[in-house]
């Protein structure tokens, strides 16, 4: 897969500041080889768990995102990638274990065919997610099913040719503020409303439940290679966002 700018390889790992956020694009799509060399860095439940994936794409691209998370993540808690622990929330939502949950340091990961994105923050709950754009299914009648009304009748109200752009800019930005709670899509999504006019902000127009309001959110829009969509979610007041493209290690 070619991937195009801007999202550069930097030389060395950034540093992370307050207020800063960023997001790392990680190809899934690597050499057998490399998949083999990334794979000793994961532990003896997440090797177990990649070999119960039947076809091989599906377990290459579980080891590639999994490890390449664990470099990331250990280049800034200047870890070994295997060293590295995890724990989760009652929706699953990842998080560093003790003792390197003292660090401050928040990521959430989201992967689509053969891309993923791990956006990281310090000291704020995060959200983020990519969709590989897909033609031919019927993306009104999803739109029905777990968009707000609201949200159904701009989606119905745009151009034919602009309606699978806003419906994936719809769906990844409802995602991402729903992992940024940590509850996932087992929220109603029609209790949650963004905006989904091509051009416009996001921006959370509606959000009900979760003990928040929508003016405590913040949403980027993220292009993270053609044919693919992604957006971030963050508490508190915008971030400054910096995107970069990882390179694994591999030996």
């Amino acid at each position: 897969m070619s991937l195009p700018s801007p999202w550069p390889v930097p030389k060395e790992l950034p540093p992370l500041a307050s207020g800063a956020v960023h997001v790392w694009r990680l190809r899934l799509d690597l050499p057998v080889a490399d998949v083999a060399s990334l794979r000793r860095v994961l532990t003896d439940e997440e090797r177990e768990r990649a070999d119960r994936f039947h076809a091989d794409r599906h377990r290459q691209r579980f080891i590639a995102c999994r490890a390449q998370v664990r470099q990331l993540l250990g280049g800034y808690l200047q870890e070994h990638a295997e060293r590295i622990g995890f724990c989760y929330g009652p929706q699953g939502k990842p998080a560093l274990a003790a003792p390197w949950n003292n660090s401050g340091i928040r990521f959430n990961v989201s992967n689509s065919q053969d891309l993923a994105l791990c956006a990281v923050v310090l000291d704020r709950e995060l959200g983020v997610d990519i969709e590989h754009i897909r033609e031919g299914r019927d993306l009104e009648g999803l739109a029905e099913r777990f968009f707000a009304p609201r949200e159904v009748e701009t989606l119905r109200s745009l151009p034919a040719d602009r309606r699978t752009e806003a419906f994936f800019d719809c769906w990844t930005r409802k995602e991402a503020v729903l992992k940024a709670v940590g509850i996932g899509i087992s929220f109603p999504l029609d209790r949650l409303v963004v905006t989904l006019t091509p051009g416009e902000p996001p921006r959370v127009i509606e959000l009900e439940g979760p003990a928040t309001a929508e003016n405590d959110w913040w949403l980027a829009h993220l292009d993270p290679a053609p044919q693919y969509v992604g957006a971030l979610a963050a508490r508190g007041h915008p971030g400054v966002v910096s995107r970069w493209t990882f390179e694994p290690s591999v030996v």
